[in-house]
């Protein structure tokens, strides 16, 4: 690209991505600052919050990408204990001398469902240490009468997710004086925009649809697998701890963290073009449709045996309901028949995935273990074909183990032992 050239581009995309944060903030009520990718934004963040080798209390239950950005920003990841019904933070069961050993804590809302933000904030002003809220699958969900992402000193979301955008972040500051800086941090570490990439990433819909239409999803991830471009053999992407280990005697540093953080998303801090910023915006044009569609089959799906009973409360538009079942590789290939395909798995827990070499275990671990051995992630949006095909193939609820089910917590339906087996209800 000719120098001449780069100005005009630049002034069009930044016109854009101040369209998208007016947007945002419209809906936050605070400072947004546009962001290629959910775990881009969040490496900024934790940045410039965190001292490095500061320890960040997380959930075990999530995506393997954030811990490495955690591990990329030169922290300690500390594992907290879970709810085990919908793998939420459980503040009680951390332990006092955790609470005082940390420089930060980095919420989940997994699948939209909110962690205890209010608690958790309470907690942190008492300690002196920041909250950063992780709302990637949560942009429509609230908590204490405020939305996810509205009560740290800063959140990130996704625009891939319930917006559909497959691209594109949001990082929002409960500071706004905060969002220049935020900004200059963010040029630091962009990429600039590739044609390539750009053209790779118009042309995906079509190439999406076609696939579907054809029938050919199953066909082409098998030839992804045997030309190497997946990086997945199985849920979680493989550790490498003895690169990891190397990568981590540089941290801070994204870029001797890149192939682990790239897993799943190569153009996660790629500068984005004028065309892409163009899709985003009339993604999220629609998002509250979405939304609504969401919550409708939220509300289905929780209302089945398979999901922790209600409190009566208005369902959040989940971005996956975690329904309980006894055998999840049933459960998926009951689904698969159908055509629905359960992604957003997170097993095992984290600290069974990296080991003491690179986090603090959980203190108590058999929540997160059984969650995430138990947890079928189904796409509100199909909710009814899902509950259909669940229910044709006996696919049985998951009971939980007398040890995990606290008091005033209602279990699932009885029916299987702790492992997952037993007799149907």
């Amino acid at each position: 690209m000719a120098i001449g050239e780069a100005g005009p581009r630049s002034a069009r995309s930044g016109s854009q991505s101040k369209r998208l944060e007016e947007t945002m903030r419209g809906r936050l009520g605070r400072e947004c600052v546009y962001v290629p990718s959910c775990r881009f934004g969040l490496f900024v963040a934790l940045r410039h919050w965190c001292p490095p080798g500061g320890r960040v209390l997380m959930s075990p239950v999530n995506d393997d990408v954030i811990f490495f950005v955690v591990l990329a920003a030169g922290l300690r990841p500390v594992q907290a204990p879970l709810n085990p019904f919908d793998g939420s933070i459980d503040i009680d069961a951390v332990p006092e001398g955790t609470w005082g050993s940390l420089s930060a804590v980095l919420t989940t809302n997994l699948y939209g469902n909110p962690d205890p933000a209010p608690e958790l904030r309470a907690r942190c002003d008492a300690l002196g240490i920041p909250l950063l809220e992780d709302g990637a699958h949560a942009i429509g969900s609230e908590v204490g009468g405020r939305p996810v992402g509205a009560w740290g000193e800063a959140s990130v979301f996704s625009l891939s997710k319930h917006a559909g955008a497959q691209a594109g972040g949001m990082l929002a500051l409960a500071d706004p004086s905060l969002a220049e800086a935020m900004r200059a941090g963010c040029d630091e570490l962009l990429a600039p925009p590739r044609a390539a990439s750009e053209l790779a990433y118009a042309l995906r819909p079509y190439a999406e649809a076609a696939v579907r239409g054809l029938g050919l999803r199953r066909a082409a991830w098998a030839a992804l697998g045997l030309l190497g471009l997946t990086e997945r053999d199985g849920i979680r992407m493989p550790l490498r701890p003895n690169a990891l280990a190397e990568a981590a005697g540089a941290a801070p540093d994204l870029t001797a963290h890149d192939p682990w953080v790239r897993v799943d998303m190569h153009t996660y801090r790629l500068r984005s073009g004028p065309l892409r910023l163009r899709r985003i915006r009339r993604r999220l044009g629609r998002l509250d449709e979405v939304l609504q569609a969401c919550r409708d089959g939220t509300e289905l799906l929780l209302s089945t045996r398979w999901a922790r009973p209600g409190e009566g409360s208005r369902a959040q538009p989940l971005f996956r309901v975690p329904l309980l079942v006894a055998d999840r590789d049933a459960a998926i290939a009951a689904l698969a028949r159908r055509g629905i395909v359960v992604g957003y798995l997170y097993d095992p827990p984290l600290d069974d995935y990296a080991g003491k070499a690179f986090t603090d275990p959980s203190p108590a671990p058999e929540a997160a273990r059984w969650f995430a051995r138990h947890a079928l992630p189904v796409d509100p949006l199909r909710a009814g074909e899902a509950v259909d095909a669940l229910e044709r193939s006996g696919v049985r609820p998951a009971e939980p183990p007398e040890d995990l089910t606290r008091p005033g917590t209602p279990a699932d339906e009885p029916g299987t032992s702790a492992d997952g087996a037993g007799a149907g209800p």
